[in-house]
């Protein structure tokens, strides 16, 4: 017998406005360097890994060449570690001459010729995380035109070396500065990051208004604990961050580290797959010159992809946690659609886990649904039990469609019931599983 608690789904009314430069409407994806490249700066010993503008052009051709791109990654990130440790005699940020000797305006019109856009790194404390020069509040308008005039964008500003005063300050600041430049430039704060997270510490609805994304938790690690460890905590949270995220303004888990050293290939399709249901920003940090096949594939699943970028941009939930490792979770969709993962914890063995659509809380029909893995497509009706084999660490993710009305899980957007959310003919809430 499957264990579950039930309890009336509780959303907290929170009215949120996307920054208002038009810019990510649906989650950014693309490369990033620092989980995997960290503040490799030995570029005599370690040429082809150390940060440096051969680096990027690599990941930038990669893009290009193998599929990418088209795929909707198009983000070439530099983090930390890019800048000179001195500013310039007219007080800008300059790159390091040694591993930068194009400069950054000859990186961003490298992308751009490609199709693809720079993004950049800067922190509001005294110095950067890795200790190259930060930009304090009065350096702030200085270097959101010096990124502007280097073309870049996208911007994520690190909080490194400042303070809670500071921060309430700056972050606001910048996505002033960033605005009055002109150039449209993608915003990502690491604000809440450094503040825990949750109100009341932190106000997720002035958030929307000044980023387009920004950092909830701490940094992921090449591991599977420090995955599970993002998702335990966003999930945990969910009220509170779900009605925080649509277009323009996104929850960001931190970097797809698929591809790399620390993940099974069970434990990478889980990642892809709970990322996509928490929309969030999909930003690998892995090498793409040596990428594997089968990370690859996960990676540019074109399904997962469509699911990710879904233009209602509603952030799923998880609605049921089974005490025997088994847990399921659900985004809506456009066009009467919705996304189902199903997650194992279990470290032992395949479980074949038995319910229905109709004990998920979907109402009577009948439901085509694909596995996005297997491009497995059936049809089910709602009373049909049926099993899925969720391997350990693994997922089984399927895309679910009907021809006919759906009764959504609700969601509260500027105090009116959204969805398909709530079932006007009933007056009813559907149930929600925990």
């Amino acid at each position: 017998m499957h264990f579950a608690v039930l309890v009336f789904a509780s959303v907290a009314t929170m009215t949120t406005f996307g920054l208002d430069n038009g810019l990510m409407r649906t989650p950014p994806m693309g490369w990033l360097a620092w989980e995997r490249y960290r503040c490799d700066i030995d570029c005599k010993n370690d040429p082809k890994n150390c940060i440096s503008e051969n680096l990027f052009i690599d990941m930038a051709d990669r893009l290009f060449e193998d599929g990418w791109k088209e795929l909707g990654y198009v983000y070439v990130n530099i983090d930390d570690c890019w800048s000179s440790m001195e500013r310039d005699k007219d007080g800008r940020l300059q790159p390091d001459p040694n591993r930068f000797p194009g400069g950054i305006q000859h990186l961003a019109r490298y992308m751009h010729d490609r199709g693809l856009k720079l993004g950049i790194y800067g922190d509001m404390g005294t110095h950067t995380c890795g200790g190259y020069p930060g930009t304090t509040l009065d350096k702030i308008e200085i270097d959101a035109q010096t990124f502007a005039d280097w073309e870049v964008d996208m911007f994520k500003f690190d909080g490194c070396y400042s303070n809670a005063v500071e921060q309430e300050l700056g972050y606001p600041l910048m996505s002033k500065a960033l605005n009055a430049t002109g150039r449209p430039i993608g915003y990502s704060c690491s604000w809440p990051a450094y503040q825990g997270g949750l109100p009341p510490k932190v106000n997720y609805t002035q958030l929307g208004q000044i980023c387009n994304l920004w950092r909830n938790y701490g940094d992921i690690q090449d591991s599977w604990n420090s995955v599970l460890s993002i998702v335990d905590w966003f999930f945990e949270n969910q009220d509170v961050l779900a009605t925080a995220a649509g277009p323009g303004r996104w929850n960001d888990p931190d970097m797809l580290v698929i591809g790399d050293f620390g993940l099974s290939m069970e434990q990478s399709r889980s990642q892809m797959a709970l990322w996509a249901i928490m929309a969030a920003p999909l930003f690998m940090s892995n090498d793409l010159r040596t990428i594997s096949s089968g990370a690859q594939s996960i990676l540019q699943n074109k399904m997962i992809i469509s699911i990710n970028q879904d233009p209602l941009g509603i952030q799923g939930r998880r609605i049921l946690k089974e005490k025997v490792g088994i847990e399921v979770f659900w985004r809506p969709l456009s066009n009467n659609a919705s996304a189902l993962v199903f997650f194992s914890r279990r470290t032992d063995m395949p479980y074949r886990y038995k319910t229905s659509l109709s004990k998920l809380n979907y109402t009577t029909g009948s439901y085509k649904f694909t596995d996005v893995y297997t491009g497995k497509t059936d049809v089910l009706k709602d009373s049909t039990e049926f099993v899925v084999s969720v391997n350990p660490t693994g997922v089984v993710m399927w895309y679910v469609s009907a021809p006919g009305k759906l009764k959504y899980h609700p969601f509260i957007r500027g105090g009116k019931l959204h969805g398909p959310a709530y079932d006007a003919e009933e007056n009813t809430f559907p149930r929600v599983f925990l």
